[in-house]
Parts: C-alpha cells; structure tokens; sequence
C-alpha cells in the first residue's frame, strides 16, 4: 500500500493548535503516514486559498485528505465539494457543518467531522461560574469571535447553565492571547469597567485569559490592578503545560479539558481508507471541567464565608 499523505489546516498557531499540530505530525508518524501543516493566521480568505491550491495543484499529487479546523460557520462548502470531486477525503475539526450529509451521500472518500462538543463546553463553563458565584454576579465573559461556530455554541451553551442571578457582560476576541489582551485593555479605557462589579473573568480559551491577566497586570493603579487581579479567571482547553498547569498554579480558577482532535481523526481516516469503509459522520471528544465542580462550587462557597 502506497504511503498515505494528509493536509492539515488550522486557523492560527496559538497554543491549542500549535498542540494540534504537534499531535497530528506524531500521529502520522506512528501511522506511517505523511503530514503537511498550514496555517491560515485567523484569516478565513486565506485558509480557503491554501485549501484550493492543494487541491487544484497540477505539479503535485493530491493528498488522501484534507483535515481542517474552519475559521467561519460556512466550513469551506465549496472547497469540501471541490475536495471530494477530486476524491480528496474531506474531515472537519472542531466544528460543526451542515454539508457533510449531502457529500457522504454520493462520495466515495472519508467524510467526516471529529469536534469537541462546544455547547456542551459551554454548559460546563455556566456551572463553573454558578460554583464560583454561588450568590450571582456578573461574569466578564471574553468570547472568541463574532463568526465562529465554536464561540457561538460556547456562549448558547454557556447561558443555558448559568443561573439567573448571574449576568454576563460579553467581549469578542480572536483565540489568541495579544487579541485579548488588546479588548480588555480597550474595555478597561472605559469609565464604567470597575473590578467592584465584577465577580468572575470567564473566557472562552486559556489563552483568551491570560491574555486578559495581562491587560490587567499592565494597569498602572496598584490598587485597582491587584483587584482586578484577585479574581477567579476562567478557561478552555486545559492542555497540560498551559491550562491545566495554569490551574494548578493558582492563574486560573478553572478551565474545561478538551484535548486535541487531530490524532483520532487521523487514526479514523487511515482505518477508514485502508478498509473502504466511511467513518461515523461525527465523533465528539471526552470534556471535563478542571477542577471538578465539586471542588470549585466548595471552593467558591469557602471564599464567600471568609469575606
């Protein structure tokens, strides 16, 4: 059997994706596979442009695949269609699209997504704040941008958990640490953005939130730097030296672990072209919240009773 060949595209090379390429070049190499790694640099025209050149390439033969992790809800349609045309396989990362019926239906290449459920990270997000403010509050809530599916099943997911006596005041960043930085630096040029009236710093990304912490850190006020500072802040991803270990030090409150989705995708795609069959249309990744919620809600009531 020939040696298999995917493309991977993902938006940006902040730390989730710079893991979910490291992850997908490993796992290719355990599989006897080749790998090649493009990033779009949060700029949707562009990730279709690289998509396209593979795919219409003359002086280069196809790849099996095309793995890629969309930066807009429109997923790419008609790259994918233009990918299975040319019986490229065609896997989506870490979203959700509404075409991958209709091409499976005719095609004769792997079609599939494998995704983290976001809105479900979101509802774990909601819990975590309803823990951390038992009696409500309002949560400044840093998203990712306005056109990407993820944070939008993050913040509907998100305001189905959270209680009532929990308000959100919402930011848009891109999912990476300067952009956020940047937003709430730009928020706290304003008069009204006091840390008096704010319980939690909920973001939607790990390094949304230290990108806020930084923004913080760089107030010129000691007083009000170290008050902003002294809230619980909150994140997604949890990778082990970032997230998780940022929990563990005591720079976050809490994060959701979502972990990579290149290497099951990549085992799933090799089963698949190796025994002709088509994988499950979607397959969702393992979350937790870190900590538990049991220990964050004790956590949470624990800061409350010493006040």
């Amino acid at each position: 059997m020939k040696k298999l060949r995917f493309v991977v595209s993902l938006p940006n090379d902040n730390s989730y994706q710079h893991e979910q390429a490291v992850s997908a070049a490993e796992t290719a190499g355990r599989l006897g596979a080749e790998v090649q790694i493009l990033h779009a640099n949060n700029d949707a025209v562009t990730q279709s442009q690289q998509v396209l050149e593979i795919i219409q390439s003359r002086s280069a033969a196809p790849p099996d695949a095309i793995l890629f992790e969309p930066l807009t809800t429109t997923g790419l349609v008609r790259a994918a269609e233009a990918a299975v045309a040319a019986s490229i396989g065609w896997v989506v990362l870490n979203s959700d699209v509404d075409y991958l019926d209709r091409l499976r239906s005719s095609a004769k290449v792997p079609i599939f997504s494998v995704t983290r459920d976001h809105t479900e990270i979101g509802r774990i997000q909601g819990r975590q704040f309803a823990a951390l403010l038992p009696e409500g509050g309002t949560v400044l809530y840093v998203q990712g941008p306005a056109n990407n599916s993820a944070a939008l099943q993050r913040t509907i997911g998100m305001e189905s958990t959270k209680p009532s006596n929990i308000l959100i005041k919402a930011l848009r960043s891109a999912w990476e640490e300067a952009s956020a930085c940047q937003t709430v630096s730009s928020w706290l040029s304003l008069s009204t953005s006091r840390a008096s009236t704010i319980g939690v710093v909920g973001c939607q990304y790990d390094g949304i939130a230290k990108g806020a912490r930084k923004a913080f850190e760089n107030l010129p006020n000691r007083d009000e730097r170290e008050q902003w500072l002294t809230l619980p802040f909150t994140g997604v991803d949890g990778l082990p030296r970032e997230g998780k270990a940022w929990v563990d030090q005591g720079i976050l409150a809490a994060t959701v672990i979502s972990l990579t989705t290149t290497q099951v995708a990549l085992q799933m795609l090799v089963q698949a072209i190796t025994t002709g069959t088509q994988p499950p249309i979607r397959t969702l990744i393992d979350l937790a919240s870190y900590p538990s919620l049991e220990k964050l809600s004790a956590s949470g009531k624990l800061k409350r009773s010493n006040r």
